[in-house]
């Protein structure tokens, strides 16, 4: 990747990040589903009016918009409701290293349905080293659950796998002439229209208590910040550096989360924090190869 997409990488990593302390506010008030559909309706608001700020226009047509609610199932609706059942019986640390196999789900599944993903011994050798940074980070005693509740680990690993068919689903909208500022509001549309009923069903939001102005902050917050704002920066990054590579941001949330939580929160980094942090950076490095390129130019 370049300079710029890894930077767009970091910044998608530090909003998704945020969305934690959003999240954690919000649903002191609302319940979970919720939270999620007024997330992706109000990030869909948003972005409407960007996009007609910016004079685009959302596509038109049967095909394209078949399109946006594939993406909206398996990216929003169904892995978001796999990890909230998944999280009534197993711990936030569990399912945060189930979801960190999404890159290595991603490397295998690219390699079988792009020409142009291969695997190589890099990438499997990053990803793996990434993904023990982050049990490391989250702490190796949470390694211990695996196995506890299996149906719920399985629903956390399918919504990795759902994240995994997303990213390689979302590449062909550069093929089909639409820009990620558009493919990121019909995504969103999609995900709201997706998720709606079933919010209804589950919440009955019309028996439930108004929301404070905290929960209604951290709300726009988490709209705004962690998905009107990271969707654009997550289609334009699959546009140039593909399904891989972006979903290294999996990596990446969970450093960001704790470095958030240091600096705002005023919470303890540990020394397993910044060990996880040095294994991620190592994968990240062996996946890009072009660090050990250079270090190895300088050895000889």
């Amino acid at each position: 990747m370049s300079a710029l997409e890894w930077g767009m990488l970091l910044a998608l990593a530090t909003v998704w990040g945020g969305s934690f302390f959003f999240n954690e506010v919000a649903v002191r008030d609302l319940p979970v589903l919720s939270v999620v559909v007024g997330r992706v309706a109000l990030a869909a608001l948003i972005l409407m009016a960007i996009l007609r700020l910016r004079g685009e226009r959302l596509p038109r047509g049967r095909r394209i918009w078949v399109a946006f609610a594939c993406m909206g199932l398996m990216n929003n609706a169904l892995p978001f409701s796999l990890i909230v059942w998944g999280q009534q019986h197993i711990a936030s640390g569990v399912a945060s290293i189930l979801n960190a196999a999404t890159p290595l789900f991603t490397v295998l599944l690219a390699h079988v349905l792009t020409r142009d993903e291969r695997m190589t011994g890099g990438k499997i050798t990053g990803v793996l080293i990434g993904f023990a940074g982050v049990a490391v980070m989250i702490g190796v005693g949470a390694l211990r659950d695996l196995g506890v509740h299996v149906a719920a680990q399985l629903m956390c690993l399918m919504a990795a796998v759902s994240y995994a068919l997303a990213g390689i689903f979302g590449r062909r909208f550069r093929g089909m002439g639409v820009s990620p500022m558009a493919t990121a509001t019909g995504q969103v549309i999609a995900s709201s229209l997706i998720l709606l009923p079933l919010a209804l069903i589950v919440d009955r939001p019309w028996g439930l208590a108004p929301p404070g102005i905290a929960a209604i902050g951290a709300l726009i917050g988490v709209a705004t910040l962690s998905t009107a704002l990271a969707y654009t920066l997550y289609f334009r990054i699959l546009a140039t550096a593909g399904a891989t590579n972006l979903l290294l941001v999996t990596f990446l949330v969970p450093a960001s989360a704790i470095l958030l939580g240091t600096l705002i929160l005023g919470e303890v980094l540990l020394v397993r924090h910044m060990m996880g942090m040095a294994l991620i950076g190592a994968g990240l490095a062996a996946i890009d190869g072009r660090p050990w390129r250079m270090l190895t130019r300088a050895l000889r």
